[in-house]
């Protein structure tokens, strides 16, 4: 559905200017949840821009549902772009107008019947459960009734794709979990292909199929959320990561000399992590059996990422054969990180 090939985009001059995008290449399946994560500055908004070339790309080229945007005149362009929708953190409603009236705007000259429009709205309403709020002024709803209006306005064209730059980050966390949820069912029900822009790795979690990871520009890491996960390649993204799990917190611990990480000799504090095969199994219980090793969780956390699941626990370990516990961990594919010794 999107394809992007060697894109970039730089603001001012090519020797002076701000390299935001770098020679970025993305394919997006058609009915995907496509996450593009990175901290500020990365270059997520500017690329989903170029999506739609609200920024047009310097160099590269653009082609959605199999026409290249980067080569079509200014007016085809504008039809083309009815057909890719946009929601975003502050919802830019029309304050002045009520709840229905922005929903229809986008089908001002479209041809269709007040009766048409109307039917139109109230079906869009439904979707995203408001159907009481169509008189309702923007003033008078909620940051995430005002969301659900965006995105019925945003669908109101019937879109083949949907972007969403940042459209959680000014919600709270029960909130942006009941948008999440929309965004998902609205993909299941319709197919639109959605592309979300977050610098939030939860909501990646929670909704996407893929990821690409963005640092500087350029795509550092590209694939399914749940091999991004249980298999981080770079430093940006095993930082992000670390931001949805307690394991990391067992670090600043160790930093800080804390009396709950004090050693005796012989034992180790160590990191665990486990892939969908052997997250199940009774690791710790065997290997307690087996070598007669003593083990302290510390911190656990298990989840289930697109269905699959993915654990990981820190712990104090102690007996004469630690190091034959670790090794049998090993070789049942569990990851096994020493991060202290006694």
């Amino acid at each position: 559905m999107i394809k992007l090939e060697q894109v970039s985009k730089t603001f001012g001059s090519e020797e002076a200017g701000v390299h935001a995008v770098r020679d970025v290449t993305l394919h997006i399946a058609p009915g995907e949840i496509f996450g593009i994560i990175g901290y500020s500055g990365a270059g997520k908004s500017t690329l989903v821009r170029c999506i739609n070339l609200l920024e047009r790309p310097t160099a590269g080229t653009v082609t959605v549902d199999g026409r290249e945007l980067t080569r079509m005149p200014e007016r085809e362009l504008r039809q083309a772009r009815k057909k890719i929708s946009m929601i975003f953190q502050q919802f830019n409603l029309m304050p002045s107008r009520t709840v229905e009236q922005n929903v229809a705007f986008p089908l001002k000259g479209s041809g269709l019947s007040k009766e048409a429009v109307a039917d139109k709205v109230k079906e869009l309403l439904a979707l995203v459960d408001l159907p009481d709020k169509a008189e309702a002024y923007p003033s008078q709803l909620s940051g995430g009734q005002k969301q659900r209006v965006a995105i019925a306005r945003a669908l109101a064209s019937d879109p083949k794709v949907l972007l969403c730059d940042e459209a959680t980050s000014a919600l709270d966390p029960q909130t942006t979990q009941s948008i999440l949820r929309l965004i998902k069912d609205i993909n299941r029900k319709t197919g639109i292909t959605v592309v979300v822009i977050t610098h939030e790795m939860a909501v990646v979690k929670e909704i996407c199929h893929r990821v690409a990871v963005m640092d500087g520009g350029f795509v550092v890491e590209e694939g399914s959320v749940f091999d991004v996960f249980s298999n981080p390649r770079q430093p940006v993204t095993r930082s992000f990561i670390a931001t949805t799990s307690n394991l990391s917190k067992i670090e600043e611990l160790i930093a800080a000399n804390d009396p709950m990480v004090a050693l005796k000799p012989g034992e180790v504090i160590a990191r665990l992590n486990y892939g969908q095969g052997n997250v199940a199994e009774a690791t710790i219980s065997e290997i307690s059996r087996r070598f007669g090793v003593d083990v302290s969780i510390l911190f656990s956390n298990v989840e289930i990422i697109d269905g699959q699941s993915l654990g990981g626990l820190v712990a104090t370990v102690s007996g004469e054969q630690v190091r034959e516990a670790i090794a049998y961990l090993s070789e049942k594919d569990v990851v096994v990180e020493v991060l202290k010794r006694g």
